[in-house]
């Protein structure tokens, strides 16, 4: 797990200078070693944190003897074991680093179905010279990057890429707009004019010669199909089997390793398989809270008790978090409207002296968790409402939104009064946190009507796909990659720790989006993960409230956080984009308990402020 960062030029230019300072502005991706490469047209600089061969053998940039093929690499192939073996190549190191070189020379992009991990890295062909830039089927690991035409600058995080000083600091309206509907921007845009994301499953190539910047998918998410057994029985064990060689794939590791216990399905489930695969005693960490209607504390307990594990919980207070919040929103490498949770679980594991920690994240996206899932699937069902006359559809909604104020009826409203069903309209409002009229409202100007997660789903070929997975693919397509991986990457980086997903291996992805739902939702969510993991699911856990890993942020910005919160309104108030009475209204209404603005469409706003503030963003 590291930093990458890149500089290509179709003129003879060197950028040594730029690309140390892109690698001092990332450290503390990677604080154990750091390197540059430099040739005509590229420049390579790499920070390393050292996860599996610790010797200086693993060191980046990397190249091969006759130094033809140099890589830059931020990930994990957790079965580079495996594929050494079918390697014809001079070894100097047992890091996964030199097997992606050797499987690159060897067998060229095609080397890329073999791969089980996460990973953004690119490879320079000094031969060639042609650079090719490449991230993962789900998008575990980020890559940023900027093309004027002149120059490719690419890294793992925006914050260096400004370093360069080869990027503009610009808001991009259209990006901008996308956040305050969503709490993120959806890739491939970022926040920021001319900066974007390579997208998940895909690669990029440029070349001296080749002027054009070329981008080919290697994975569809919307094409992935794998044969299933014909059973529940069956199927159940097919999962159970997929899910615990994801465990044991993730543990490999020369540094030690805990979870992420929040006492939810996922964790447990995470944990408890750690627990069997691994030979050593696993570290689990919980936060929990002074205000005891947000802890799951005592959850967590009990599976650490269960599953015999040395146990850290994190108790919060107020306090606590106040004094922590500026250094975890100074963190923030993308704004968004989550990452303080995952930024004091992950000091507290590193502090404990963990490197590599495993986390749930992704279990409600290939499981059905959300209710989101459910929501849905009545939305489908109950399409014949969309016949009925627009108007009466409006009334329908307007009606709701008196008899039962607050966001779910406001949404219904919005939802009703769409000319006609459409899954990925219909999904986009249902995720949205501020919805249209509001945002309008926020904005000078006319905001567009351009959605960026309905563009992005629409490229996806959806129409024969069940219910329950097309709400998969959007929810790993949209919130799990722009908001929880972007934040889990982002905020455990900033302690220089790294966490794997063993939800997210594609093997078992693959799996579960070709589930049909009668067996993935037959009544309840996440049935089937449950029936499949029966010995570390105790009904004690399967069958407790659903609270998620949140901080009680109502409470904390109306008291402890409300001279932050205040500051950074009023002064995103005062930015050209805004209408400083909306704005301000908005707050005044969140702090007189309109049910209708939730504290969620009030941080994502503060982040946002304090975020531009801190990177002189204009």
């Amino acid at each position: 797990m590291c930093g990458i960062n890149g500089i290509f030029s179709h003129t003879k230019q060197q950028y040594t200078h730029h690309i140390g300072k892109m690698n001092n502005a990332m450290i503390h991706r990677g604080p154990d070693d750091h390197g540059v490469y430099s040739s005509d047209y590229i420049s390579l600089g790499h920070q390393r944190l050292s996860i599996i061969d610790l010797s200086t053998g693993g060191h980046q940039p990397m190249s091969t003897g006759d130094e033809q093929l140099t890589i830059v690499f931020n990930g994990e192939i957790y079965n580079y074991a495996e594929i050494k073996k079918e390697l014809n190549y001079p070894f100097q190191s047992n890091c996964d680093t030199e097997v992606i070189l050797a499987a690159w020379q060897q067998w060229g992009i095609k080397c890329l179905d073999k791969f089980n991990g996460m990973f953004a890295f690119a490879v320079w062909n000094n031969r060639s010279k042609e650079l090719t830039i490449v991230r993962d089927r789900l998008g575990i690991k980020p890559l940023y990057y900027h093309y004027n035409g002149q120059q490719l600058v690419f890294s793992s995080e925006i914050r260096s890429l400004l370093a360069s000083n080869l990027v503009a600091r610009q808001i991009d309206t259209e990006g901008l707009c996308d956040y305050l509907r969503y709490q993120t921007v959806q890739t491939p845009n970022t926040i920021l004019k001319d900066i974007h994301m390579l997208e998940p499953g895909s690669y990029m190539r440029i070349s001296v010669e080749q002027k054009e910047l070329k981008k080919t998918r290697w994975w569809f998410i919307d094409k992935c199909h794998t044969d299933i057994p014909g059973s529940y029985e069956e199927l159940k064990e097919e999962v159970k089997n997929r899910f615990y060689k994801s465990v044991q794939r993730r543990l490999v590791a020369d540094v030690p390793f805990g979870a992420f216990l929040s006492g939810g399905i996922d964790s447990s489930a995470v944990v408890g398989a750690m627990t069997k695969a691994s030979n050593r005693q696993v570290k689990t960490f919980n936060i929990s809270f002074a205000e005891k209607e947000f802890s799951e504390a005592k959850y967590a307990a009990y599976i650490a008790k269960l599953h015999h594990t040395d146990h850290t919980e994190i108790n919060l207070s107020p306090v606590d978090f106040l004094e922590a919040l500026p250094n975890a929103l100074n963190a923030i490498d993308h704004p968004s409207g989550d990452g303080p949770n995952t930024w004091m679980v992950s000091k507290a594991t590193k502090e404990a002296g963990i490197t590599m920690a495993l986390s749930g994240l992704g279990g409600d996206e290939i499981f059905a968790g959300y209710a989101i899932f459910n929501r849905m699937a009545k939305l489908d069902k109950n399409q014949i409402l969309w016949k009925l006359p627009t108007e009466m559809r409006k009334l329908m909604g307007l009606t709701l939104q008196k008899i039962k104020p607050g966001v779910a009826s406001d949404k219904v409203k919005a939802l009703l009064s769409q000319e006609k069903y459409d899954f990925t309209s219909q999904y986009a409002i249902s995720r949205q946190v501020l919805l249209d009229n509001k945002v309008n409202e926020l904005f000078k100007s006319k905001i567009s009507n351009k959605h960026l997660p309905v563009a992005l789903l629409n490229q996806f070929n959806l129409d024969d796909k069940s219910i329950l997975t097309k709400v998969s693919i959007a929810e790993m397509s949209t919130y799990m990659q722009n908001v929880l991986l972007r934040d889990s990457d982002q905020m455990s980086m900033a302690h220089a720790l790294e966490v794997r997903v063993p939800f997210l291996d594609h093997e078992l992805v693959e799996l579960l989006l070709s589930v049909p739902d009668s067996m993935k939702y037959p009544h309840t969510p996440k049935k089937l993960l449950v029936d499949s993991l029966p010995d570390l699911l105790p009904d004690y856990i399967v069958n407790r409230p659903k609270m998620g890993f949140v901080f009680p942020w109502s409470d904390w910005l109306k008291k402890d956080l409300f001279k932050l919160a205040d500051h950074h309104i009023r002064a995103l108030a005062n930015r050209p984009y805004f209408n400083t009475t909306a704005l301000t209204t908005l707050w005044q209404e969140f702090n007189n308990n309109n049910p209708s603005v939730t504290y969620s469409r009030i941080w994502p706003l503060v982040v946002l402020n304090h975020w531009m503030e801190t990177n002189n963003i204009h």
